[in-house]
């Protein structure tokens, strides 16, 4: 368990506190009135190095600035057809919130503590609690993996879409629930859904690494959790491989359901809360399970994506900024090298399921041939 102490806080502040305006006034976006936390969460991500903490922190505030991030909420992607059509390829999309859940043993069985407990917990030592520890008001942000082709748009377009949605999370969100529910909330769980994955995903790994590089360098510690559901075999075969190369802190947050979550979900959120492929008691559907496409959270006609765009707009006209039609260009980071192993090896056990497949099918066409 990774111990967040106050003395590396601390040390941490008085770093920060000696950076530039033009990094402070970036900060101040990332942090929104929760200096501490966001050190926190930058500081877990360095495992507790105060050194490697405030280096990655002014390398995310020179990202920032050197690419307008701060702005970039203000930033449209127009027409709005084409919007509709990032959208369609690329799944992701907010269907509600937890709801509080005690802490929950190994074991399974829930553990009750108190708002003064939770209080000394985060104030003293900022500890990692267990990633089964879900409070009420946590944003349910839902990914179909399997489904997202990326392949209506240019990549720059699907960066931006993605960097948009963290900063209307972390700046629109969160803020939100955090006054709704009177507590901080700075975190969010996922729900991975794998329905449709393919071999073919092979050629999304690139991308997909360019936007968790980003997110692991620019949005460190934003997920409490992420739940897998829908899992073919292809998924499994990748988890094996994949699964002893991550971290130890990630691959406790990574929890493999079965079938669609269904029941293991509504624990922890309440069931206008699950995403529409979760509803199902089997395996569910991304693009096709729920009531039409105004209960489909991936959908540009879904409530969240309404506000999300319209919000855009606004901002837009408030900053009194050109519209213009083009992607954003963001500069995509280079990976840790650890993160381009895990995708080296993702490649590699997509490539060597792809052939033991093709070898089947070929095995199989012989036998044909040879029985006619």
């Amino acid at each position: 368990m990774d111990i967040i102490t106050e003395d590396m806080i601390k040390q941490f502040q008085t770093l920060i506190e000696q950076i530039d305006e033009p990094l402070s006034i970036t900060f101040k976006t990332i942090h929104q009135g929760y200096p501490t936390e966001t050190l926190v969460r930058f500081l877990k991500a360095r495992d507790g190095n105060v050194s490697k903490a405030h280096r990655m922190l002014v390398d995310c505030l020179n990202w920032r600035i050197q690419n307008e991030i701060d702005n970039i909420l203000a930033k449209p992607i127009i027409p709005s057809d084409l919007y509709r059509a990032v959208r369609d390829s690329q799944l992701i999309g907010m269907s509600g919130y937890s709801k509080e859940a005690g802490e929950v043993d190994h074991c399974g069985n829930k553990i009750l503590i108190s708002e003064k407990d939770c209080s000394l917990v985060m104030i003293c030592c900022y500890s990692v609690l267990s990633p089964c520890n879900h409070f009420q008001g946590l944003p349910v942000i839902a990914v179909g993996v399997g489904l997202s082709t990326f392949d209506k748009a240019s990549v720059h377009y699907y960066v931006q879409s993605h960097i948009q949605m963290n900063e209307y999370r972390d700046r629109v969100i969160l803020p939100a629930a955090t006054k709704k529910f009177g507590r901080h909330i700075g975190t969010c769980v996922k729900v991975l859904d794998m329905t449709g994955l393919k071999l073919s995903a092979l050629n999304q790994v690139k991308l997909l690494t360019v936007i968790s590089t980003i997110d692991d360098l620019n949005y460190p510690e934003k997920t409490d959790t992420y739940y897998v559901v829908n899992a073919p075999y292809i998924f499994s075969a990748c988890w094996k491989v994949v699964r002893p190369l991550l971290h130890q802190r990630t691959r406790n947050r990574v929890q493999v359901l079965p079938g669609s979550g269904r029941d293991e979900l509504l624990a922890i959120m309440d069931y206008a809360s699950l995403p529409h492929f979760c509803r199902r008691e089997g395996s569910g559907s991304a693009r096709h399970s729920g009531n039409g496409m105004t209960d489909n959270c991936f959908s540009f006609d879904h409530v969240f994506h309404q506000q999300l765009y319209n919000y855009i707009k606004q901002q837009a006209v408030l900053v009194e900024a050109p519209i213009r039609q083009g992607s954003v260009h963001v500069d995509f980071p280079e990976p840790d090298p650890e993160d381009a192993k895990i995708a080296e090896t993702i490649e590699s056990e997509f490539q060597r399921l792809e052939d033991h497949q093709n070898g089947l099918s070929k095995s199989n066409s012989n036998h044909r041939m040879n029985g006619d």
